[in-house]
C-alpha cells in the first residue's frame, strides 16, 4: 500500500487506480482524501518513509481473517514539496512515527489494508 502511495505521491495522483489494490474502506478513503488535498494545494511528495512493521496481533489465531500491524515509520525523506517551485512546503520536518494498521482478508481471499492512523513525529 505504501509504494503506491509513495508513487502517487510524485504527482499527487489522488484518483491513481494503483491506490486500491492493497487499501479498501477508511484506508482507501484517507488515501484518496489526502491525495487530492495536496493536489487541490499544489504539492507533491518526494522521497520514501522507511517502514518495518510488525504483526501485532491476529483474530482468530486458528484461522486469522484481521491482522493488526504496527510499525515505528520514520518520514525523515518522505515530506511534501511545491508543484510550481520544487520549494519544501512548511509542513515541518519528518521524523519517527507510530502507525497501526488493520488488515482484513476480503471476499476474493485477498489482504488489504482497511483502516490505519499515523500519530505526530516523535510519536515513537
Amino acid at each position: 500500500m505504501w509504494q503506491d502511495f509513495v508513487a502517487a505521491g510524485t504527482t499527487s495522483d489522488w484518483q491513481s487506480p494503483k491506490l486500491g489494490r492493497y487499501a479498501t474502506g477508511l484506508a482507501l478513503s484517507t488515501l484518496s482524501r489526502g491525495m487530492y488535498a495536496d493536489h487541490y494545494n499544489g504539492l507533491v511528495t518526494k522521497g520514501e518513509p522507511v517502514l518495518n512493521p510488525t504483526v501485532a496481533s491476529v483474530d482468530p489465531l486458528a484461522n486469522p481473517v484481521t491482522v493488526i500491524v504496527n510499525d515505528c515509520g520514520d518520514s525523515t525523506h518522505f515530506l511534501k514539496y511545491r508543484a510550481d517551485n520544487g520549494q519544501p512546503a512548511n509542513d515541518g520536518p519528518g521524523g519517527r512515527q507510530f502507525v497501526k494498521a488493520t488488515v482484513q482478508k476480503q471476499a476474493d481471499s485477498s489482504w488489504k489494508v482497511t483502516d490505519f492512523g499515523i500519530q505526530a513525529v516523535g510519536s515513537c
